[in-house]
């Protein structure tokens, strides 16, 4: 049928409540809010099917499941439709209203079944999209379900499902047990040998005077990145990429570094260390930031390289030091426009190491050397691993984004050095 144009015609859902509506245009639809509207119904006259058609900005609404449907023009722009059903902050009342014009111009007996639009993603990831064709009437329109698309991605407070520290904590109660468990047996064992009361050591930093010229800092710093690089990998699952989910690893690793370094505090030849605190958060403030900006973690690495001695490996002490140098590795395999070029396996590397520090150096007279570099390095996690999705290639490719083999580069150093 169709409305004479000078006829005034309003459509009132006086007697649909918006539950009852939403209903009845999806089963799955929680609610649609609709503007209200006063006018009264009117009787239209049967008149021939013959009509005008609608404006080329009408949108379509759909009543599946009604016997009647009705083509009606949205009297708001319909870049607020993703929040149909929503009560989420942004999301705007939704006036469904006609135009008293636009109605008359209507043709209704030109009813066409039509498939929902589709909506696209929005620039953080989030949608709530129909793809047309794909159902007919059972479609969800609650909370937007989020889409990873990279790994520093998270999904927004509102959204989320573990918002703040200790929801998020709570998800890996076991985890955080084995961590601490590991802390007490590395460190509980110097609780029985000769100690002293607590007190503070002014350790230095990276002076000729210090007792490892810096090295034991930068370990430090490492070692705290590297546990809250493992926090956050866990906890990235376990709160399905919650919003704060590395500050809060960060803040877990950087207190559990803390707490160890208690057993340094009863030592009598050592003591608690703000320099080794101080370097405890700058690691984790590394992670923090490398798990939170978009492209950091595919680009930039933190790594350690350990060259083997007489021993091939001391655990501990000075030589233990003098075996490590630590880098910030800029990775080629990590810049698209690298990414099928040979320069994919190489890393531009800025690190620094020390030599000549042990006891005997200095009992023998000899000056510590503090080694700053540049380098060139080959990513051995990208030449063996590529893009492997299989469990061994994704672990090997881990491990070798934080370990540089020995003898896999090209430095130069602030001593004159040439080599690896």
């Amino acid at each position: 049928m169709r409305f004479s144009s000078r006829t005034a015609v309003a459509l009132t859902f006086s007697t649909i409540s918006a539950p009852a509506m939403a209903e009845s245009i999806d089963p799955a639809i929680p609610s649609i809010r609709t503007s209200a509207i006063q006018a009264p119904a009117i009787q239209a006259p049967a008149l021939p099917a013959a009509g005008i058609a609608p404006p080329a900005n009408a949108a379509e609404v759909t009543l599946p499941g009604a016997e009647a449907a009705a083509r009606l023009e949205v009297a708001q722009p319909l870049a607020p439709i993703a929040c149909a059903g929503l009560a989420a902050p942004g999301c705007e009342t939704m006036d469904i209203a006609p135009s008293g014009q636009a109605a008359a111009d209507w043709d209704l007996s030109d009813l066409r079944r039509r498939e929902a639009l589709a909506i696209a993603p929005d620039e953080r990831g989030y949608r709530i999209a129909l793809a047309e064709g794909a159902c007919r009437g059972d479609c969800p329109m609650g909370p937007p379900t989020p889409a990873k698309r990279a790994w520093a991605d998270h999904v927004p407070g509102e959204y989320a499902t573990h918002r703040g520290f200790f929801k998020q904590a709570g998800t890996i109660t076991t985890e955080l047990l084995l961590v601490g468990a590991y802390f007490s047996v590395q460190s509980g064992s110097k609780f029985f040998k000769e100690t002293s009361s607590f007190h503070f050591h002014d350790e230095g930093w990276f002076g000729k005077n210090t007792s490892n010229v810096g090295v034991d800092k930068l370990a430090h710093a490492f070692n705290t990145y590297l546990l809250a690089d493992i926090i956050h990998a866990r906890l990235h699952e376990t709160t399905n990429a919650s919003q704060g989910d590395a500050l809060t690893a960060g803040i877990m690793a950087a207190g559990f570094m803390a707490l160890n370094e208690i057993s340094d505090a009863i030592e009598p030849d050592a003591g608690y260390s703000m320099q080794d605190v101080t370097m405890n958060i700058a690691g984790a403030a590394f992670s923090v930031l490398r798990n939170t900006v978009p492209g950091v973690k595919e680009k930039v690495s933190f790594k350690v390289e350990i060259v083997p001695n007489d021993q091939f490996y001391t655990r501990a002490g000075k030589p233990h030091y003098a075996q490590q140098r630590f880098m910030f590795s800029l990775k080629g395999a990590g810049f698209p426009g690298l990414r099928r070029t040979p320069l994919r396996f190489v890393d531009l590397q800025v690190g620094y190491f020390a030599s000549r520090f042990l006891n005997e150096d200095r009992a023998a007279g000899r000056e510590p050397k503090r080694h700053l570099f540049v380098g060139l390095g080959l990513n051995v996690g990208e030449l063996l691993f590529g893009e492997s999705n299989s469990g061994f290639g994704k672990a090997g490719r881990a491990v070798l984004d934080y370990l540089q083999l020995p003898y896999t580069s090209i430095r130069y150093d602030t001593t004159g050095r040439l080599g690896n």
